[in-house]
């Protein structure tokens, strides 16, 4: 018998407020036309003033625990992987704890950007694997227009707010690839490579700053190690592109989100694109992607699920699994 950490519901919350493409054209030279092609964005959702991330992080983690027919004190172990928590301390994940009425167990945050969601599933697998938890709430939150520099074209209309979630629980399995649950991760970051994206402020510089990036760089990079590190994990437990059901990428780019599934053999329409809908909501994104692509009937029970995604540090990686 092998311990395998399965996933047992998903959920995800949307602000009410969306931001189409248009809207961008009264305060930035830029036009719809000029936003689809070099992103596949249509449109994202705006948090309202005065809703926090943890409010959209607890709304998402209520929709998973409905989904597995859970309550909050089944919970373990919470973790919200976020970039753009409420305050600098405490974390966003103690928030949401609080706010579900989790009483026991414990929360804690995790910073790996657009990221952010592999790390947090990754470590969510070792604590349920090793016995330290048995029930995980795994969470990705964001609200990335907080940190947007509205007077820059080629980052303020990228991004979106929301928040997805994904309950996982302890299963049994025999040991091989068919079984349900996480098969591999992978995990990699290289901080030379900080300054192609990142945000120019912080605590200790007395800022909040705006989001910087390099856009054609972080491309390059993206595609390359996307593939690369799903490559890599399915190579762990004897699969390729070949055997993949869906591919539920990073959702920043349509261009990158197809130039990574043709280097990994996958067609698209066995890839999960919430882009034009969302934006890039950071790592909420993969997350939300998983539920969206659960509420559309294209994951099912059994299928094999590579998620992947890269952000700044610069910090990617992978998870494979089977739904």
């Amino acid at each position: 018998m092998t311990l395998r950490a399965q996933i047992r519901g998903v959920g995800h919350y949307l602000p009410d407020r969306v931001v189409e493409n248009a809207e961008f054209e009264n305060w930035v030279d830029t036009s719809d036309e000029w936003i689809r092609s070099r992103s596949g964005i249509e449109r994202r959702h705006f948090a309202a003033e005065g809703q926090t991330t943890s409010d959209l992080a607890t709304r998402a983690a209520r929709a998973a625990l409905d989904d597995a027919g859970l309550l909050p004190g089944d919970v373990d172990a919470l973790i919200v992987a976020t970039s753009t928590a409420d305050l600098t301390f405490p974390s966003a994940a103690t928030m949401v704890q609080g706010a579900l009425g989790m009483e026991s167990g414990y929360a804690f945050d995790v910073q790996a950007v657009c990221a952010g969601f592999v790390f947090a599933l990754a470590n969510a697998n070792a604590m349920i694997v090793s016995g330290q938890a048995k029930t995980v709430l795994v969470i990705g939150a964001e609200t990335f227009s907080r940190l947007m520099d509205w007077s820059d074209r080629g980052t303020s209309v990228l991004f979106g707010d929301g928040a997805g979630a994904v309950v996982l629980q302890a299963g049994e399995g025999d040991g091989t690839n068919a079984d349900r649950g996480i098969l591999a991760t992978d995990l990699n970051s290289d901080g030379r490579y900080k300054d192609l994206l990142y945000v120019d402020g912080g605590v200790s510089t007395n800022s909040t700053g705006h989001l910087r990036m390099e856009g054609k760089e972080v491309f390059r990079h993206a595609v390359e190690k996307l593939a690369a590190t799903a490559h890599t994990a399915l190579g762990k437990i004897g699969l390729t592109g070949e055997d993949v059901d869906w591919i539920v990428p990073h959702q920043a780019n349509l261009r990158i989100i197809k130039s990574t599934a043709q280097k990994m053999g996958v067609p698209m329409d066995r890839v999960v694109v919430t882009v034009q809908d969302h934006g890039n909501t950071s790592a909420a994104s993969i997350p939300l992607a998983l539920s969206v692509g659960c509420q559309r009937g294209q994951i099912k029970t059994h299928d094999l699920v590579v998620i992947e995604a890269i952000g700044g540090g610069l910090a990617w990686g992978s998870v494979v699994l089977r739904w």
